[in-house]
């Protein structure tokens, strides 16, 4: 066999596995239920200079713990301007969880985490300074679902990069 051959069925092999590993999600901001974020936030417009909201804000006292929604691999642990403290987090099915506002965030960069790991705490980092603390929590994906393209919505071309993550907080 080729070498070029074999590379590309290491990478093939490397994408089905990420796939089918299991996704297993939980709610990320402990003790929250489905009480604790609206559940129409997902693409609300107008959102400020994001211009659509491409996640949902899951409220809580300010300092209550946040673990991982899924085992994975930090890809970047630190501060943004709007974003403040964030972890963003490669889990299964080569989806990227993040996570933003945190008080305090407890990843580091190219660490692995699972959902019991601690990776931070409910704040107001950010553009969220000012305003009641939460967990600003979306989930995209690296392969785009073109499927989910809406042409009546701001941004609407985006949607095939974001999943709902209401969807997945209110089926657990």
């Amino acid at each position: 066999m080729r070498k070029r051959t074999k590379i590309l069925l290491v990478i093939i092999t490397i994408i089905a596995i990420g796939f089918i590993l299991p996704q297993n999600f939980k709610m990320p901001v402990e003790n929250a239920t489905i009480n604790d974020f609206n559940k129409d936030s997902f693409w609300y417009y107008p959102w400020g200079k994001s211009v659509t909201h491409k996640g949902v804000d899951i409220f809580a006292k300010d300092g209550t713990k946040i673990k991982s929604s899924v085992s994975g691999l930090v890809l970047y642990s630190g501060n943004i301007p709007i974003g403040g403290e964030i972890s963003i987090i490669l889990g299964p099915k080569w989806r990227i969880h993040y996570y933003a506002h945190m008080k305090e965030n407890m990843t580091s960069t190219l660490s692995f985490v699972t959902q019991n790991t601690i990776i931070g705490k409910v704040g107001t980092s950010g553009n969220a300074k000012g305003k009641a603390p939460h967990l600003h929590y979306s989930i995209l994906t690296i392969i785009p679902y073109f499927h989910k393209y809406d042409s009546e919505s701001k941004q609407g071309w985006k949607k095939i990069f974001y999943l709902n993550p209401i969807d997945y907080l209110t089926n657990n």
